[in-house]
């Protein structure tokens, strides 16, 4: 014969359950709201994680077209292919943190470095946002920067080539 729950912890279920299925409702809202692919939080020993797969469609053309393709296009394209090498270069300064990366101080203000700027070491390439704090990223070698590969406001991962310092 099975037995029949008793009231308290069928009501005691039920309300873990209402306030779990918040929660994650809550975490999927923000999400949402923060263009984030992932987060966790960790309460009183449970662990919620919500994650949505991004998907980006490509679309293929159905004829390829018989137009010689300009040279401009294929520096370009030889350009896009030297991009991903750039983690690799000798004189590359990767990002520290997760964050937000600007070239000034301020808006308007004048920024910390231009492509051809001769830098020392510790001298301060860029500012990197991360939870509300603005972390100085200074150079680990002097040199002259001959490329800066962010965009100011733009979002950077861990490990991502900011500045070419040679």
């Amino acid at each position: 014969m099975a037995r029949q729950p008793d009231d308290k912890s069928a009501a005691k279920s039920k309300s873990e359950k209402s306030d779990d299925s918040a929660l994650i409702r809550e975490l999927a809202l923000l999400l949402a709201e923060t263009n984030l692919t992932e987060i966790e939080i960790e309460r009183a020993g449970l662990r919620v994680r919500v994650a949505r797969n991004v998907s980006i469609a490509a679309s293929v053309p159905t004829a390829m077209p018989t137009v010689a393709v300009p040279a401009a296009a294929v520096a370009t394209a030889a350009a896009a292919a030297a991009a991903t090498d750039f983690a690799k270069h000798p004189g590359v300064v990767p990002s520290p943190m997760v964050g937000t990366a600007y070239w000034s101080p301020e808006p308007g203000a004048k920024p910390f470095i231009e492509v051809g700027s001769k830098v020392t070491a510790g001298q301060t390439l860029l500012i990197i946002e991360a939870m509300k704090t603005m972390n100085q990223i200074p150079s680990p070698r002097a040199g002259t920067v001959t490329q800066i590969l962010v965009e100011d406001g733009q979002p950077v991962e861990f490990g991502e080539p900011l500045v070419i310092i040679e």
